[in-house]
C-alpha cells in the first residue's frame, strides 16, 4: 500500500481487497469514517489528501482482520445504536438494528411515569441503556451471567452518564427487590446449537457463544423466564423479547401458558420477519 497517497487512492485500493475477500466492499470507506470521526461530506473534501503513513499502517491491519471475519465493530471497539455510542468487545454481542425496534416498540408503548423495569441478558448494555436515557423516571435494573459483559454495561452507563443497576444473574435468580416489575424485557440467546455450520463466519468464530446460543431448540431461556416472571411481574406488568424469526409461534406459546390471563402477540420487524414477543 506504499504507493498509494491519498484517501480516495487507499479507498479505491481498500474497496478492491475487500471485495477479492468476498466482504463488502463499503466496509472500507466505514472504517475511513469511523477511524477518523469523519463524515461522508469530510470524507469528500479529504478525498485528494495525502494519508499519514501511521493511518496507512493501522488502516491495512484492519483490512487483514476484516479478511480473518473479525467484525469491524470489534476493530473500532464501538458501534452506533439509538443514536448512541456504545463499547464493544469480544465479550458481548454486537447491537442488531432489530433490537433498536425492541427499544422503539417499549418506548412507544409507555410514557416516562415511574416504573420498575429489568432487562435480563444485558450484553454491552444497549436496551438498558437506551431506555433509561429515553425515559428519566424509570428505575431500571440489568441482569447477565457473564462479568465481562457487566463490565462493559457499566462502563457504556458511566460514559453515557446514565443509572442503571448492572447485576450478575442466572435471569431471575439474583432479583431480589421487593418491587413488582412493570416492564421485562430480554434479548436472551436464542439460537438453536444445530444452527451453528448455518450462522455466519464471523459471528461464528468471533461473538461469544453464550450469549447466542441455548439448548431446547434455543427455547430454553425463554421457558426459564416465563417460569421464573411469575414470581416477579406487577399485576398489569408487560414483557417484550426479542426472537428468532422462526420463533415467534413457539414462544409465545410458552408465555400463554404462563400468563393465560395476559395477551400475548407477536410482531414483525421491518423486513416482515417475527421478531418480538409482547405480553400484556
Amino acid at each position: 500500500m506504499t504507493s498509494l497517497n491519498t484517501y480516495f487512492e487507499v479507498l479505491k485500493w481498500a474497496s478492491s481487497f475487500l471485495e477479492e475477500s468476498n466482504l463488502e466492499s463499503t466496509l472500507a470507506e466505514y472504517l475511513i469514517l469511523e477511524r477518523k470521526m469523519w463524515t461522508k461530506t469530510d470524507l469528500l473534501l479529504n478525498f485528494k489528501k495525502e494519508v499519514p503513513q501511521e493511518e496507512l499502517v493501522l488502516f491495512e491491519s484492519d483490512l487483514n482482520q476484516l479478511a480473518k471475519h473479525v467484525p469491524v465493530q470489534y476493530l473500532i471497539g464501538s458501534c452506533e445504536f439509538y443514536g448512541r455510542r456504545f463499547l464493544v468487545n469480544e465479550h458481548t454481542l454486537i447491537p442488531r438494528p432489530e433490537t433498536e425496534e425492541l427499544v422503539e416498540l417499549i418506548l412507544k408503548e409507555n410514557l416516562n411515569e415511574s416504573k420498575h423495569i429489568v432487562d435480563i441478558g444485558v450484553g454491552t448494555g444497549v436496551i438498558s441503556i437506551s431506555l433509561k436515557a429515553e425515559r428519566t423516571n424509570w428505575h431500571v435494573m440489568g441482569f447477565d451471567i457473564s462479568k465481562e459483559a457487566l463490565e462493559v454495561a457499566r462502563e457504556n452507563a458511566k460514559q453515557l452518564n446514565e443509572e442503571v443497576t448492572f447485576l450478575e444473574s442466572d435471569v431471575l435468580s439474583n432479583y431480589h427487590s421487593s418491587k413488582k416489575i412493570d416492564i421485562l424485557v430480554s434479548n436472551p440467546p436464542y439460537i438453536d446449537v444445530d444452527e451453528w455450520e448455518e450462522m455466519d463466519i464471523s459471528v461464528r468464530e468471533n461473538e461469544p457463544k453464550e450469549a447466542l446460543f441455548a439448548e431446547e431448540s434455543g427455547l430454553a431461556i425463554y421457558k426459564k423466564i416465563a417460569t421464573e416472571a411469575k414470581n416477579y411481574l406487577a399485576e398489569d406488568g408487560k414483557i417484550y423479547l426479542e426472537v428468532g424469526y422462526l420463533q415467534g409461534e413457539a414462544v409465545a406459546a410458552i408465555f400463554q401458558a404462563s400468563f393465560p390471563e395476559k395477551n400475548v402477540q407477536v410482531i414483525k420487524d421491518m423486513n416482515g420477519q417475527d421478531r418480538i414477543i409482547k405480553v400484556i
